[in-house]
């Protein structure tokens, strides 16, 4: 999904200018438009305890988890420093025991929060041209 800012395209590698569509990479005046319209959804369509990740940057880490949270989802960041990736994961809540396919009420259990890795300081300016990588 989309996660680019914005004022911030022009300031990706030419090739991701050039060779990715500016669907791909705008995300709106803070990156995370998209988000919010998928986040506030998410709880409709995700099966009970079912995934919904995003890569953002780092700087966007709080205020998405802060968004995938106000939609009623767990959720918390895993980054890997190697591939200087950050993403953000939002949980729907399990199904409570003796609940779900088979029998049951379909009633879902109180999400529980993600662990939350705190990402590392950023040792570059402007990302490399995979903003506009699906997630």
């Amino acid at each position: 999904m989309p996660y680019v800012p914005t004022g911030e395209i022009g300031l990706l590698p030419r090739e991701a200018r050039l060779h990715e569509p500016a669907i791909a990479l705008d995300g709106g005046t803070d990156g995370l438009e998209v988000l919010r319209r998928v986040a506030a959804d998410a709880p409709l369509w995700l099966a009970p305890g079912g995934y919904l990740l995003s890569e953002v940057s780092e700087a966007q880490a709080d205020p998405a988890v802060a968004i995938l949270r106000a939609s009623g989802l767990a959720a918390g960041v895993a980054t890997d420093e190697e591939l200087e990736a950050t993403i953000v994961i939002g949980r729907s809540a399990p199904p409570t025991k003796g609940t779900g396919p088979g029998g049951g009420s379909g009633r879902l259990g109180a999400a529980r929060p993600l662990p939350v890795a705190k990402p590392s300081a950023s040792r570059h300016g402007a990302r490399s041209g995979r903003g506009g990588e699906a997630s």
